[in-house]
């Protein structure tokens, strides 16, 4: 508006800048509030009078035109912050509503258990979102630690709500069920009663007895990644390939549950597709294998930390996918 004024002051009418002074209460009604939008308004449409009266215009149509504009501009942009701050409240609601419901679905899994330690980290790929279609969680049951690292097929509010589903089954089968056979049948009968048509979910169970090694148990799930204390590293595959929770087991393999040995300063690494086949511009897939050196730090925050660091410098993009983490670290102290 100052520019305006300076260039209508010094080159004249001619240019006829001056209906260009409705660009500042335009522009107010982007940031600030109600008042400063009243206040930038209301300074517009002076300078614009003042301005007219300079010029000679105030009896002019041209003039009577201007200070319309101006004016209208002003009532607008004022309606508009007005919406906006209304919106800005609403979604703060929704985002604390959002929190909540993470806190209840994925609430922060034990950092200590034994000696075991646990950082978990997760990316939603759904815009100002906290919450997606993948799952974890850990309990400490009366036979060991137990988790579970799960990935919803599809995305949105139906993909969170079948999550709950499997997370809320895991965590009563988890303290009840004898082994990991059992938990997995009692997640297969929660889905049933939960999810239509070709509904699925991945997933790879787990179960850590101190010096006893762990028992994995994978659904149709990428397979974790052992980090020995050396660097060396390689993924825990299933002996033969089954079927995602929420299929009809008898049409398929049934998972089996495998022997992983897992010493004190080893670590695995649990993760979705969204880490495992996230993609680079060139289409390559990130190559977690080659990560084993990110895993030295001797905080398993700051190691998960900075795995998704360089994920996300490889995607060089917003994800597409979901992408969540649990290491798991047993230390040799």
């Amino acid at each position: 508006m100052g520019i305006v004024v300076l260039v209508d002051v010094v080159a004249g009418p001619s240019i006829g800048f001056l209906p260009m002074m409705a660009l500042g209460p335009a522009f107010a009604g982007l940031i600030g509030n109600v008042r400063r939008s009243v206040v930038i308004g209301a300074l517009a449409l002076g300078l614009s009078l003042m301005l007219s009266i300079f010029n000679s215009q105030v009896d002019d149509r041209r003039g009577y035109t201007t200070l319309i504009s101006v004016a209208g501009v002003a009532v607008a942009g004022v309606a508009a912050t007005s919406m906006r701050k209304r919106r800005e409240a609403e979604l703060a609601s929704v985002r604390s509503i959002a929190e909540t419901a993470q806190r209840v679905l994925l609430r922060p899994v034990p950092r200590n258990a034994g000696q075991l330690r646990a950082a978990v980290s997760y990316t939603s790929a759904m815009a100002e979102a906290r919450i997606g279609g993948d799952l974890y969680e850990m309990v400490t049951a009366p036979t060991g630690v137990r988790l579970i690292v799960g990935d919803v097929q599809g995305k949105g509010l139906e993909a969170v709500e079948t999550a709950a589903v499997v997370v809320g089954a895991f965590r009563e089968a988890a303290y009840d069920e004898g082994d990991l056979m059992a938990v997995g049948q009692r997640l297969e009968r929660a889905l049933a009663r939960h999810l239509l048509g070709e509904k699925f979910v991945t997933a790879v169970l787990a179960e850590v007895r101190e010096r006893d090694g762990a028992t994995l148990l994978n659904f149709g799930h990428p397979a974790p990644l052992l980090i020995r204390p050396d660097g060396s590293v390689h993924y825990a595959e299933p002996p033969d390939r089954a079927l995602p929770l929420g299929l009809d087991l008898e049409d398929g393999p049934a998972p089996q549950p495998h022997r992983v040995p897992f010493v004190p300063g080893d670590q695995l690494l649990f993760y979705t597709d969204g880490v495992s086949e996230a993609r680079d511009p060139a289409n390559r897939f990130y190559p977690l294998e080659e990560r084993g050196d990110l895993f030295k730090d001797p905080d398993p925050d700051a190691a998960l930390a900075g795995v998704r660091l360089d994920l996300a410098e490889h995607i060089g993009t917003p994800p597409h996918d979901d992408a969540a983490m649990l290491l798991l670290r047993y230390r040799d102290e």
